[in-house]
């Protein structure tokens, strides 16, 4: 059967079984063990088991959790609301107002976890309860959340960046310096668009009726102190070399226990609520992890991936037609595997004929990372989709027309990259040289 067949084949099957209200994680396995038994000789069950026991012994996993738990403690203790408290004077006069806080707060995490899951389900956990208590309309908060978690795949120190560093040969102290300039533009335009579509929609947004002076202000701001050190201690402990990610994680936990503690919040209960939401979430998304790592196997032994990167590569085609292609190629892929699989899978394989195009692997270093980013929230099945549905018990279709706007958001995004080359190039020039 032709590799294209194959392929729409099993994306029905994953959307019939999410149809039906299965869990996702299920879902995966099912198509996974699917494909293996239809479509390979290969041993499934031994791959099923081998497969999913080293995707949950990762040590890179280890931080997940940590970021989430951290994430709980800000949420169920009066962290979150002092947070927001001190925020909201600021974005008074900004049209959206706190739903701003969704793209600063993943900005702001980004930068500590390298990770677009945890960056959307910690910021999620803190953001989403608040904005609802305060008003705002659930749908633009669901879906700004899935667009600004994906900002954890872009802005420094981003996982797949070091991955998609050693397949191609490319300076990752580059590749984290190229992503700064557009993350902090993604950051605008996920903010900009808010922007309109709040003066679009006044009804939609809660009225603010405090009028404060900038001294009320800073009053007010101070609420923010203890939380900004939080996150400075998680950054500097990774760039000044101290800690790894997973152990700034710790450091993370362990300073929102003493923040909590200190504000008089953290209770025996309160503890307790913590660590089993962290604990929940946390095995969600490592059960999705499992299900999108067989998935991956799978797909490997089908030679799908492979067959339809060396379609792309015996094309030929001009750079912008192979750009255009390989981004409607990425995000089909990311119907099926995760951000990382799917540059592990076809890295090897299209890099040739970005090389033979005369494209830069730098900035194509950063193209695919912006693809990869609409990838996780495509709808109807992106991965931050799944997550925030694990976080909201919102139906998959709802967030997928949520979080379609962002997407769009992120499209342009990669367009501007394309047309505008320096956006990428210009920052590792100026810093580092050629």
């Amino acid at each position: 059967m032709d590799m294209l067949w194959i392929a729409a084949l099993l994306m029905s099957v994953l959307l019939f079984l999410l149809g039906t209200g299965l869990w996702v994680a299920l879902s995966l396995f099912t198509v996974a063990l699917f494909a293996m038994i239809v479509f390979t000789d290969a041993p499934a069950g031994t791959i099923m088991a081998s497969t999913t026991w080293s995707a949950s012994a990762s040590w890179t996993l280890t931080a997940l959790p940590l970021f989430i738990w951290m994430g709980e403690i800000l949420y169920r203790t009066r962290l979150s609301q002092d947070m927001f408290t001190g925020l909201s004077p600021w974005l008074q006069r900004v049209p959206g107002r706190l739903l701003h806080s969704n793209v600063i707060g993943c900005g702001i995490f980004a930068a500590v976890s390298g990770s677009s899951a945890a960056t959307a389900a910690t910021i999620g956990r803190i953001s989403l309860p608040e904005l609802r208590q305060r008003g705002y309309e659930e749908r633009m908060a669901i879906g700004s959340l899935a667009g600004a978690g994906t900002l954890g795949l872009l802005i420094p120190p981003s996982i797949i960046m070091i991955v998609y560093g050693v397949a191609a040969e490319v300076s990752i102290a580059r590749l984290f310096i190229a992503g700064i300039l557009p993350g902090v533009i993604l950051m605008l335009l996920f903010s900009g668009y808010i922007v309109l579509w709040s003066l679009a929609n006044r009804s939609k947004v809660p009225a603010d009726g405090e009028r404060l002076s900038l001294a009320e202000k800073l009053w007010r701001g101070r609420l923010l102190i203890p939380v900004v050190l939080l996150i400075a201690a998680v950054i500097g402990s990774i760039y000044a070399g101290i800690a790894t990610a997973t152990e700034a994680a710790a450091v993370g936990v362990l300073g929102s226990l003493v923040l909590a503690a200190v504000s008089g919040s953290l209770t025996p209960a309160t503890f307790l609520d913590s660590l089993m939401g962290a604990t929940r979430t946390s095995c969600m998304i490592a059960f999705i992890l499992a299900g999108a790592s067989f998935l991956t196997i799978a797909m490997g032994f089908t030679g799908i991936p492979a067959a339809l990167a060396e379609w792309i590569s015996a094309m030929r085609l001009s750079p912008l037609a192979l750009l255009a292609v390989l981004t409607a190629f990425f995000i089909l892929l990311g119907c099926f595997l995760d951000g990382i699989s799917m540059v592990v899978l076809t890295t090897s394989i299209v890099l040739p004929a970005v090389k033979a195009a005369g494209i830069d692997l730098l900035w194509f270093g950063i193209f695919i990372v912006l693809v990869v980013e609409m990838a996780q929230i495509t709808p109807p099945v992106g991965f931050n989709l799944f997550v925030i549905q694990g976080l909201t018990g919102r139906n998959i279709l709802y967030i997928s027309r949520a979080a379609l706007p962002f997407f769009g958001v992120l499209m342009l995004m990669t367009i501007l990259v394309v047309m505008v080359p320096g956006i990428v190039t210009a920052l590792p020039q100026q810093m580092l040289g050629r």
